[in-house]
């Protein structure tokens, strides 16, 4: 259901002379090959359906309208259970089955929006939460509501404060419940992660416990998976106590206890729940397919993962990333928790952790860009980062067809070059292809190498060159 209306694809050529020097570190490294770090602090992931239960609405521009589905889409959580979504990015094309995680609104087109907490009291006041639609549409002053006509009535109404369009329902019931909620929202907080570990990411000397990552949830419990290789490398999951855990909850406090004969090396550790995930949290896409906000959710699976970096000696470094919308960038986090300082170059400025400090980079990218980068540090230690930076909606410039109702079911994921599969609603024919460019960040004992590819009239938005490999 997005309407077609982003422009040409704008990526800042940047070069860095030592973006040579990154990617011939790289090049050399021979066979490493880099972890792929966790892209979110997690909670649910899940596979976008389709949209399941709709009506229409026209949306006005200067003079032009178009008519789209508007309503629930259904998504299937990894693992097991079911959630059903609204959009709040109208401008992006859907990909069927794209793959969405849980994610915090400061890494969504919700950060800085100041009614984000008003789409979360629609939310929790209409459809589907509220399933008395004779008393919705009582309270609405409607004659009636179907299920299709309340979902209608309600997206509408979150995109009159996602996406500040100018758009109503075309049926009339659903226009009346539209205009209630879009009257009545009152603010809302921000509602919190269904599971997450913090930080996702710790190191530290050989012979000690590393840590704490603390749980946050809103389980009862979840199940503590150790290191793969526990059993022959020693390295427990302790909690303060320095005994083995199994399971925790809300705020318990988890350490890896590495032995101290334990080689220089890493771990991670996996945390898993069944519960609802809360309402109103916003959910994302590597492949860029149009961000959703979470209006129902089924007993579901979560999980979150943290790491672990240790050496005997020198600077030990503990890296994460997360998107930062206000910024307009991705957060790289480094600590360090060796006993020499940590040193590195980051787009022509150095930066130096001294033992026992953090510091985090914001790396600039521009809108809609996608972004699959390698740090490589001291030790072997490598990280892999990769994703999408989806911070805005736009206006929509009209003029090409949109979904209907009739055919709601939004493009393939993965699919060819050619652009056969992506929506057209989201993306123009005759947006130019921009060369990739690598931008790379030296370190000190290893090497970044960061790709920036262009968007492309295609669904395979997240296919490109990993590096590492």
């Amino acid at each position: 259901m997005p309407i077609r209306g982003r422009g040409a694809a704008r990526l800042a050529a940047v070069t860095l002379a030592s973006g040579l020097l990154a990617a011939g570190a790289v090049a050399g490294a021979g066979a490493a090959v880099a972890e792929e770090a966790p892209q979110h602090r997690g909670g649910a992931t899940a596979t976008l359906g389709g949209l399941q239960t709709y009506g229409q609405a026209v949306v006005r521009d200067g003079g032009t309208s178009q008519q789209v589905p508007a309503g629930l889409f259904e998504m299937s959580v990894e693992d097991g259970g079911t959630l059903q979504t609204y959009c709040v990015d109208i401008h992006n094309p859907t990909q069927k089955d794209a793959k969405y995680q849980e994610t915090p609104w400061s890494g969504t087109s919700l950060n800085g929006n100041r009614d984000a907490g008003k789409i979360r009291w629609i939310l929790q006041h209409s459809y589907p939460q509220v399933n008395d639609l004779a008393a919705l549409a009582k309270k609405a002053g409607a004659t009636s509501l179907t299920e299709e006509t309340a979902a209608a009535g309600t997206q509408v109404a979150i995109w009159r404060y996602s996406d500040r369009a100018r758009v109503d329902a075309v049926d009339p019931q659903a226009e009346k419940l539209a205009d209630y909620l879009h009257r009545s929202a009152r603010a809302s907080v921000e509602p919190k992660a269904s599971l997450t570990l913090e930080p996702p990411a710790v190191s530290g000397r050989t012979g000690g416990r590393l840590g704490p990552v603390t749980v946050r949830t809103d389980a009862e419990a979840v199940t503590v998976t150790p290191p793969a290789d526990s059993a022959a490398s020693g390295v427990k999951v302790v909690g303060k106590d320095g005994k083995r855990v199994k399971s925790a909850r809300d705020g318990s406090r988890l350490y890896f206890d590495v032995p101290k004969d334990a080689p220089d090396g890493s771990a991670a550790l996996f945390v898993q729940a069944s519960t609802t995930v809360p309402v109103g949290r916003a959910f994302t896409s590597e492949t860029r397919s149009q961000t959703q906000i979470l209006a129902g959710s089924s007993e579901s699976t979560v999980s979150a993962t943290a790491t672990a970096d240790w050496a005997a000696k020198g600077a030990v470094p503990a890296l994460s990333a997360e998107k930062n919308c206000a910024k307009g960038g991705v957060d790289i986090t480094a600590s360090n928790q060796g006993d020499a300082p940590f040193t590195f170059s980051l787009m022509g400025v150095s930066h130096t952790i001294k033992a026992g400090a953090s510091q985090t980079v914001t790396i600039p990218l521009q809108e809609d860009q996608a972004y699959d980068f390698t740090i490589t540090g001291p030790n072997g230690v490598q990280k892999r980062f990769k994703g999408v930076l989806d911070c805005r909606t736009e206006d929509a410039a009209f003029g090409t067809k949109a979904q209907t109702a009739a055919e709601p079911i939004p493009a393939a994921a993965g699919g060819t070059s050619g652009g056969g599969d992506l929506a057209e609603t989201g993306s123009s024919s005759n947006t130019p292809l921009i060369a990739g460019i690598a931008v790379g960040f030296v370190l000190l004992g290893g090497a970044a190498v960061f790709f920036l590819r262009p968007k492309k009239a295609s669904a395979n938005a997240s296919s490109m060159t990993p590096t590492g490999k």
